[in-house]
């Protein structure tokens, strides 16, 4: 995000007088004159700058088994067996109707169900559904953070992980 609004800043004063220092800080070169530096500031907070959707990932501690993700992760259509671990993931459209002679608007949506089992082991297709709702149905199991990470790791094999994966 800092990333982009130096970069408006730079383009709206043809020359570089911003750069991001990390993920929320930008620093700014403002005219050391009084007058100029109100100027520049007026002109800076003028911008309008369109925020960027952060790449889609997921972090993974193997010690500790977190799992921290950001909301563009999402799994597409794949199948999933491990150990004694069933993964099954359905989707349903739903349909939302706005009230009788309300402005609203209809609005398809889909629900997700996960159901995790720990049985047999069984080849299962995931699709659709976000990794928040897995790993969340997976804790409730009790499954090793080995285990989960085996799962993530085979997901993003499959190419069904659409993120960047990272094992810290």
């Amino acid at each position: 995000v800092a990333t982009g609004v130096a970069h408006a800043i730079n383009r709206r004063f043809a020359r570089q007088v911003a750069a991001a220092q990390d993920g929320r800080v930008i620093r700014v070169a403002a005219p050391s004159s009084p007058d100029e530096r109100v100027a520049f500031l007026a002109k800076v907070g003028e911008l309008t700058v369109t925020p960027v959707k952060a790449a889609a990932k997921v972090l993974f501690n193997a010690r500790t088994g977190s799992v921290v993700m950001n909301q563009s992760v999402n799994i597409e259509a794949c199948a999933v067996a491990h150990g004694n671990l069933s993964v099954i993931i359905s989707n349903e459209p739903q349909v939302s109707q706005p009230k009788p002679l309300s402005a609203g608007q209809t609005v398809q949506t889909e629900r997700s169900q996960v159901e995790i089992r720990a049985d047999k082991g069984e080849l299962v297709m995931l699709s659709g559904t976000s990794l928040a709702e897995v790993i969340k149905a997976l804790n409730a199991i009790g499954a090793t953070p080995q285990d989960l990470l085996a799962i993530l790791q085979a997901i993003k094999a499959a190419g069904a992980l659409r993120a960047e994966l990272e094992v810290i």
